[in-house]
């Protein structure tokens, strides 16, 4: 199974394709694609729909998992990122891509096995899942591909049950 994990963002929104067949990962490659500030709001939209776009189309993933927004206190920065994570989905539902979403906790959970886990033990557990020589930066690609594991090992449970 191919997996497109994304961290969506409007400044940055990190991603990483893995496969993940008979137990084993394998990293295809990840990113970031990040945005000006001094754009347009729709501008930058229009970039990360775009540039969603063209990953999908390169990689050809058979799933996207994509982080479910959580915020605590700036509304205003919610909604725009609600916005990029919107064009993403689009893209995702463009190509007919199942769509699996994910907690930040449940995240945290997957990789590190504790819900409080911080960034930089998340990271560390993507590098060392994936065999990486070092953690991916910025932050948010560690965290598109912390996603993407999430999915693997939620695909994998769940076939377990059957």
């Amino acid at each position: 199974m191919k997996i497109l994990g994304i961290d969506p963002g409007i400044g940055r929104c990190g991603w990483g394709i893995i496969a993940f067949e008979k137990g084993k990962f394998t990293t295809i490659n990840y990113g970031c694609v990040e945005t000006s500030p001094k754009k347009k709001v729709q501008d930058r939209l229009k970039q990360i729909h775009e540039e969603v776009l063209t990953i999908i189309k390169k990689y050809q993933p058979e799933v996207l998992s994509i982080e479910e927004l959580f915020f605590n206190t700036n509304a205003k920065t919610a909604f725009v990122v609600g916005q990029a994570r919107g064009v993403i989905l689009l893209a995702a539902a463009q190509n007919n891509l199942t769509i699996a979403i994910y907690t930040p906790l449940q995240v945290k959970l997957a990789l590190t096995g504790y819900g409080r886990a911080e960034k930089p033990q998340v990271g560390q557990m993507v590098k060392t899942l994936l065999g990486l020589k070092e953690i991916p930066k910025p932050d948010d690609t560690a965290d598109g591909l912390a996603i993407a594991i999430t999915h693997a090992f939620s695909a994998k449970t769940a076939q377990l049950r059957k």
